[in-house]
C-alpha cells in the first residue's frame, strides 16, 4: 500500500526530533492557514511540496537548518524581507531558519499568499 504524501510528509516531520521537526510543521501550518486548498506532494525523493496553481513552496530540513524555497521567489514581492539565502537560476528564494529562530507568522502568510497569486495570474495568461 503506497503512502499518501501527507502521510510521508507527516512521518518526516515526526521523525526530525528536534528544533527542526517544530519549525517545519509549524511552516506547515501556516502554509495551510494561508490557503487551505493547497495541495501536498512528494517529490525529488522525499521533498515535501506545497502546490497551487504550480508550485509555491519545497521544503525541507538540513542538518542546521529548516528551508523554504520558494520556487517563483524573484517573481513576488518580499517586503518584509523575509527571502534571507540564495536565488537560483534568477527565479527560485529562500527562507532559512536556523535554531533558535522563529517564523515571522504574519509576513509569511503574506509571503505564501503572494506566491499563490503569481502563479495563478501566471496560470491564466496560459
Amino acid at each position: 500500500m503506497t503512502e499518501n504524501p501527507k502521510e510521508l510528509i507527516d512521518r518526516f516531520i515526526e521523525n526530525l526530533t528536534d528544533w527542526r521537526g517544530e519549525i517545519l510543521a509549524k511552516a506547515r501550518r501556516l502554509i495551510h492557514e494561508a490557503d487551505p486548498e493547497i495541495l501536498e506532494e512528494w517529490k525529488w525523493r522525499g521533498a515535501p511540496v506545497w502546490s497551487h496553481d504550480g508550485i509555491v513552496i519545497v521544503g525541507n530540513a538540513f542538518k542546521g537548518k529548516v528551508k523554504l524555497v520558494f520556487y517563483r521567489g524573484t517573481s513576488i514581492p518580499d517586503p518584509d524581507h523575509l527571502f534571507n539565502a540564495e536565488m537560483n537560476g534568477n527565479q527560485w528564494r529562500s527562507i532559512e531558519y536556523r535554531e533558535g529562530e522563529s517564523i515571522n507568522e504574519d509576513s509569511l502568510k503574506k509571503l505564501i499568499r503572494s506566491a499563490i497569486e503569481f502563479n495563478q495570474e501566471h496560470h491564466a495568461k496560459k
